[in-house]
């Protein structure tokens, strides 16, 4: 059984990071004859079993969705506010050769107990505020870019990541070319990703009650920590007057992927949405039963998600929501979903369906939509409307053509030059 365990965690890792993977599990369906059939709960009727209209959208069926996300997937982010310090602590205006400024500031919270390090660039010019894209790494600022001054803080024991490490997902250099500003910071920060995170680092401690040592079963977890700092990092922008913070996307891949879809569905901040090849649990549908599962993710990570989750496992029918919902949460805000021909475990074609199917939400608004649209487009085939989609030829992971996508997707929202 340890052997096993210890196998599907190789696994999960894998997914992560873009390395070779060795084994799935053995009920892994990846077989569209063997898809069950399904019905999606519906968008545009409430709990009361009541139509929905933009009006009822707008006063309650939004917000009674997000609850249930909150009580059945990842748990409640809580609504305190933490005390916390921005500083400065490292600024070079000649960055990639005077091409920008880069900025590293300090994240204080809660007295000082919880420091996240957060790395800028912004262009140069133009002079006046420019729009941003801000995500999550894996493995620490100092792998993003191979410069040497980049503070390297590991908060996790584990690989010991080398600069520049992860330098082909981050291209820095093309996003300020075309005028984005880059922040990032370093989930472990956050919450640690190890599989065997109990809640005792982190951001948990810092919200519980007197006595408290994990979150309760509609809490948060690590999904809605890294979720929670994304919104954090927003704060910060507002007080930057290099950056229009109201130009700002949100960016995540695989299960930062997910970590950037609920930011954006509790942050209206967020102008745009991007999830990258976020699978289960992020863009694709549960009731589809295809590729990674509920209990696929449980048995490793179950730490992504609140207790209240561990009831839909191998009963994904039973969940109160599907992930259209989520998408239709960024309404009318422009969200983006990518997927890879060969990273069948995230379900490429659930991931458009579900994109497909939060179309409803949006025709509310009068906004393109995806719901004329039958058949998944080919590789390579982007589409850019509100809703955009495109599956890319290849594996899990980020790649030249998908920022290309995403610059080209943004520039349509974003740019008002």
């Amino acid at each position: 059984m340890m052997v096993r365990y210890l196998l599907f965690v190789t696994v999960m890792f894998a997914l992560s990071t873009s390395t070779v993977v060795a084994k799935e599990p053995g009920d892994t369906n990846y077989d569209e004859q063997k898809v069950p059939a399904y019905k999606l709960p519906d968008l545009l009727v409430d709990r009361e079993g009541r139509p929905v209209g933009l009006p009822e959208w707008e006063s309650h069926r939004r917000g009674e969705i997000l609850r249930l996300f909150e009580e059945s997937v990842y748990g409640a982010t809580p609504q305190r506010k933490l005390p916390v310090t921005y500083k400065v602590v490292e600024r070079d205006p000649n960055a990639f050769d005077g091409l920008a400024t880069r900025k590293q500031i300090a994240a204080f919270f809660g007295d000082r107990r919880l420091r996240l390090d957060i790395l800028l660039y912004i262009p140069n010019r133009p002079a006046k505020p420019v729009p941003a894209f801000v995500g999550l790494n894996f493995r620490g600022n100092h792998t993003v870019q191979r410069d040497p001054k980049i503070i390297r803080r590991i908060q996790r024991k584990g690989p010991k990541y080398e600069r520049g490490a992860s330098e082909n997902r981050w291209p820095v250099q093309m996003l300020l070319d075309q005028g984005y500003a880059l922040v990032t910071l370093h989930r472990d920060q956050v919450d640690p990703d190890n599989y065997k995170n109990d809640f005792a680092d982190g951001i948990h401690p810092l919200f519980y009650d007197k006595g408290q040592k994990k979150p309760g079963p509609k809490e948060w977890g690590a999904i809605g920590a890294w979720a929670w700092s994304l919104s954090r990092v927003l704060d910060f922008l507002e007080t930057d007057d290099r950056i229009d913070a109201k130009r700002v996307a949100v960016m995540g891949h695989s299960r930062l992927g997910k970590a950037a879809l609920w930011a954006g569905a509790q942050d209206s901040r967020f102008a745009v949405v991007i999830s990258n090849n976020s699978g289960c649990g992020g863009a694709a549908l549960y009731r589809r039963c295809y590729g990674e599962r509920i209990h696929h993710m449980l048995k490793p990570v179950p730490y992504w998600f609140c207790t209240n989750h561990q009831q839909y496992s191998k009963r994904e029918h039973e969940l109160p929501v599907d992930q259209h919902m989520l998408l239709a949460l960024m309404a009318p805000r422009p969200v983006y979903v990518a997927s890879a021909t060969e990273d069948r475990w995230a379900d490429p074609k659930g991931e458009f369906l579900a994109a497909k199917h939060a179309s409803v939400a949006y025709a509310l608004y009068g906004k393109s939509e995806l719901s004329e649209i039958d058949m998944m487009p080919e590789p390579e085939n982007p589409i850019h409307t509100t809703i955009g989609y495109h599956l890319r030829t290849g594996k899990h992971d980020v790649t030249a053509y998908d920022w290309q996508q995403y610059i080209k997707y943004a520039d349509g929202f974003l740019r008002h030059e």
